[in-house]
């Protein structure tokens, strides 16, 4: 990969990452995939970095999925096998970032685009947005239990269902109506100044509050209403920032957070 297809770049306490192959639509290539699950699992939890934003580069798309040329290479049951093993890896490590990730869609957010925006905690959108996976007329490839899982999540087992039967693509009113995406925004400069505002909002709220919320929503959608969750309500309870929140609130001043 060459260094400049995946930027990496702090400002403030918000890092962003931006998917910069504009030529391609920001079509991932393998080593891109890594470089962004190593960002999310070596992010610093000191407070330096508060927040992550993930976004493509252009107007025209967010990521328009794997770069296919890679797939030219595929002639045995491991080699598949082993493709959509890698992608839950990457896809998990976003999902388990321990900061919370916003996704900033502009245009096209399709295949592994689509499924990055998927395990993202938060996705916000412009108004030409075009979501989905559409491999039914293209590759004839799937997806993995885990990539559907949080999909249907997301839209419900039935939608994802159809659009994937269909490859349509799903535009941003719809995605919002049905929870895929939070705010549909007008144009590419609406979103960055949104995406730049939501992080700062972000920033601000008790590290380790949205830490646990993002882990233990994960837990249900994977392992069910029966998941263990006790380590994370110790691990807020017993926190100095709950300590610091639960004084601040009776003082009437605002709270400083330490994530600790």
């Amino acid at each position: 990969m060459s260094n400049d297809e995946l930027l990496y770049e702090l400002r403030g306490t918000t890092g962003w990452i931006t998917l910069n192959r504009p030529q391609a639509r920001n079509a991932l290539t393998f080593a891109m995939y890594e470089r962004l699950a190593d960002i999310c699992r070596n992010v610093p939890t000191d407070g330096s970095v508060k927040c992550l934003v993930v976004t493509g580069a252009g107007e025209k798309a967010f990521a328009a999925g794997t770069d296919m040329t890679q797939f030219r290479g595929f002639s045995t049951d491991k080699v598949a096998l082993d493709y959509e093993h890698s992608m839950d890896v990457v896809l998990g490590a976003v999902e388990t970032c321990p900061l919370p990730i916003i996704a900033a869609i502009s245009g096209a957010c399709t295949g592994g685009g689509a499924g990055i925006a998927a395990a993202c905690d938060i996705r916000i959108a412009t108004a030409d947005l075009r979501f989905g996976f559409p491999i039914a007329r293209t590759l004839g490839n799937c997806l993995s239990i885990a990539n559907l899982s949080r999909l249907s999540g997301l839209m419900g087992a039935g939608r994802t269902k159809e659009v994937i039967f269909t490859a349509r693509l799903v535009g941003a009113e719809e995605a919002k109506s049905v929870g895929l995406i939070s705010e549909v925004v007008p144009d590419h400069a609406a979103l960055m100044a949104r995406a730049e505002e939501l992080a700062e909002t972000l920033a601000g709220h008790a590290p380790i509050t949205l830490r646990t919320t993002k882990e233990a929503l994960r837990r249900l959608r994977t392992e069910g209403a029966a998941a263990n969750d006790r380590d994370l309500v110790v691990q807020a309870y017993m926190s100095e920032d709950f300590k610091e929140g639960m004084e601040a609130f009776l003082g009437k001043r605002k709270p400083q957070w330490k994530g600790r």
